[in-house]
């Protein structure tokens, strides 16, 4: 649901946007907070989960320790009840052509499903 980040002095973080992928400059004893598929699907698109990556330019060592504030692995994630919201479920925006608001099931299935994309033996071990 949400990801917090302590920034460091290295950077490498970029976020997706519609014309590319732009650099996150770190600020000096900020947090990054990245917004997840599971807040993205409650809020039926309101609050956006935004692609992002890290890539370390720099000559320094980066260590990255997240937060992961994420539903218990059993739950079904429903839409919370929003008045006037739109959502553009543009797949195409994904990495995995995915729609966080099609999907019907647990958080756990839904992790599975993505993490095994990129680990295909993640879910054998996990099962």
């Amino acid at each position: 649901m949400l990801t917090i980040l302590k920034q460091d002095n290295v950077g490498g973080l970029q976020i997706k946007s519609k014309s590319g992928w732009i650099d996150a400059p770190p600020i000096p004893s900020s947090f990054v907070c990245n917004i997840g598929d599971m807040l993205d699907r409650m809020t039926q698109g309101l609050y956006r989960s935004t692609p992002h990556r890290v890539q370390n330019l720099s000559t320094s060592h980066r260590l990255s320790f997240p937060f992961f504030f994420d539903p218990n692995f059993n739950v079904e994630v429903k839409p919370i009840e929003l008045k006037d919201v739109v959502v553009n479920d543009d797949k195409s925006d994904r990495w995995d052509k995915a729609s966080v608001h099609e999907f019907r099931g647990t958080y756990g299935e839904y992790l599975l499903n993505k993490v095994s994309k990129v680990f295909p033996e993640l879910r054998q071990t996990v099962l």
